[in-house]
């Protein structure tokens, strides 16, 4: 089984993880600072980003990013690759969820916003710098909650009969159909980038501030969930298993996929649908203003 012992050395290698003050993205950037690589932080809060590194120790920075404002977005990216021209991972993990209907700065659904959005403007964002560097690898973390969400492009911001589950559902399918989408659109290039996907299983974590701590516990209790540490192992087989490979999904073991070593799962049918990927991508640019470039788009 694959665990803690089985991520490679990471020396010489840089590595940008979103939301990785806390939770799951924490525990990323730790296993792979232990490793030898220069993790950049990249949070909404630098004073929370500052403690998260000065615990991490290691080659760390951080960087202010706020994937519900498209100008943050773009700030940070710009500093990113002012500072890294090559960029070995990059670690999409930050999430937002709401039990209200919320919208970011730029009037995207909150959820949708920072989960996918937010994610798909910084990825094309660093492209240039991930391209540059051979071997490199983006991985986009979705959740099990993928299973349940339908893409409706006539109201993609959820206007109307807003559900906050099915939002951030819709949220987690739209980050699949993202990662896949952009391994097809690297392999058509015949880019030496990789583009994967994960996700972390059962896993309490702040993200879900605002929801009932103890009816969730009573619910879901020890049997289904995992530590963070545990939750990252997924992203962290994704992002350095030598023997791991664009277009693949990674996730726990256990009944469910929500508790145990991280191992190739498979996700939904509509995570698949290459036609919705299409339309999903072409509605992302126009959206963010942000453009992929002639050789990865959607033909």
């Amino acid at each position: 089984m694959w665990g803690d012992d089985d991520v490679p050395s990471q020396a010489g290698r840089v590595a940008v993880v979103t939301g990785a003050s806390a939770g799951i993205g924490f525990a990323t950037a730790r296993a792979l600072a232990e490793r030898g690589c220069h993790v950049v932080l990249a949070v909404r809060d630098l004073a929370r980003g500052a403690d998260a590194a000065a615990r991490i120790g290691g080659s760390t920075a951080v960087v202010r990013l706020d994937l519900a404002a498209l100008d943050s977005v773009r700030a940070a990216a710009a500093e990113l690759t002012g500072t890294h021209p090559k960029i070995d991972l990059l670690i999409n993990n930050a999430g937002a969820w709401s039990a209200t209907r919320a919208e970011t700065r730029d009037g995207f659904e909150l959820q949708l916003g920072v989960n996918h959005l937010g994610h798909f403007a910084f990825t094309g964002l660093l492209m240039g710098a991930l391209l540059a560097t051979p071997g490199s690898r983006i991985v986009t973390v979705s959740s099990v909650s993928h299973r349940g969400g339908a893409m409706d492009m006539a109201d993609l911001q959820m206007r109307q009969n807003y559900r906050h589950t099915a939002a951030y559902a819709r949220s987690k399918l739209a980050d699949l159909l993202f990662a896949f989408e952009l391994h097809r659109l690297l392999a058509r290039a015949d880019a030496a980038t990789a583009s994967l996907a994960a996700h972390p299983g059962g896993v309490w974590t702040g993200l879900f501030r605002g929801a009932n701590p103890a009816l969730l516990v009573h619910t879901l209790g020890r049997l289904v969930t995992q530590s963070p540490e545990r939750g990252a192992l997924a992203t962290l087989r994704a992002a350095t298993d030598p023997e791991a490979s664009g277009g693949e999904y990674y996730g726990p073991s256990g009944i469910g996929e929500l508790k145990g070593a991280p191992k190739t799962v498979r996700a939904n049918a509509k995570a698949h649908d290459q036609a919705l990927a299409r339309q999903l991508w072409d509605e992302s640019e126009r959206l963010t203003g942000v453009a992929y470039g002639p050789t990865l788009r959607p033909s």
